[in-house]
């Protein structure tokens, strides 16, 4: 009598003639299918594959300038040009996310923060007082301000941390600096304006200076670009209030 349990190997494992012939009846399920590793496939050098602008644009800025010297970009004009380009991108985008907000000093702050300023940099200082309704309504200006003119630099200090004795009377009073020197000053809420609004502000503080700049209009910072961008701010919120009254009287 012939020995079905039999133990042989095949490709697919261990088995016996017995579990065959269960699962050629159906007692038994099948046999799992052989394992087979993947199909090998070496890593690629990342220095072998082509350069292209994509390549670029993920370097991070001390990335591009180890790159100066990188022999794959010698013979590439386009990505060297590129290069310098993308750099310059970063270095503004670094320079203009300094600032974006009104950033309180004090006293002992002013000459770094304010007179020590690059003369690159356009520094607005808000003397104020807390409690006084004037101080908060022109704050709320300058922040809007401050949030659209990230490369123009915003900070607020107490009045009296900055000049002792300095007058209630006098507050909110702006001082706008530039190379340690003052360039502009305004005393009192009524200096912007019977209504103080931020486009008001910012048409007053343009009156002779370039000292708002948005970091994104290049070279052209000139007085007059400032000014026009204000202008058209300003038209492009009267507008939207116009169609909100409009769409309000509609509606009822």
């Amino acid at each position: 009598m012939a020995d079905y349990h039999f133990v042989y190997k095949d490709l697919e494992g261990a088995s016996t003639q017995w579990d065959d012939i269960q699962r050629k009846l159906g007692n038994l399920p099948e046999k799992p299918p052989p394992f087979k590793p993947p199909k090998f496939t070496p890593a690629q050098d990342e220095a072998s594959l082509p350069k292209d602008k994509s390549w670029i644009d993920e370097k991070s800025e001390q990335d591009l300038e180890d790159l100066e010297d990188n022999p794959d970009l010698d013979d590439d004009r386009f990505l060297e040009e590129y290069r310098k380009k993308r750099l310059a991108e970063l270095r503004e985008a670094a320079k203009v996310a300094r600032f974006g907000s009104v950033v309180p000093i004090s006293g002992s702050d002013f000459v770094r923060e304010v007179s020590q300023a690059p003369p690159d940099v356009w520094v607005v200082v808000i003397l104020y007082k807390e409690g006084i309704a004037e101080c908060g309504v022109l704050m709320q200006c300058m922040e809007d301000l401050a949030t659209k003119y990230p490369a123009t630099k915003f900070v607020k200090i107490i009045s009296t941390d900055c000049i002792p004795n300095y007058p209630d009377r006098n507050v909110p009073t702006v001082l706008v600096y530039n190379s340690g020197n003052v360039k502009a000053n305004y005393v009192g809420l009524q200096s912007f304006g019977r209504r103080c609004t931020p486009e008001g502000v910012a048409l007053l503080l343009c009156q002779s200076d370039p000292v708002l700049n948005d970091g994104l209009s290049g070279n052209d910072r000139s007085r007059q670009a400032v000014i026009d961008g204000v202008r058209r701010r300003f038209i492009e919120k009267v507008v939207t209030e116009h169609e909100d009254v409009d769409d309000g009287s509609s509606s009822d």
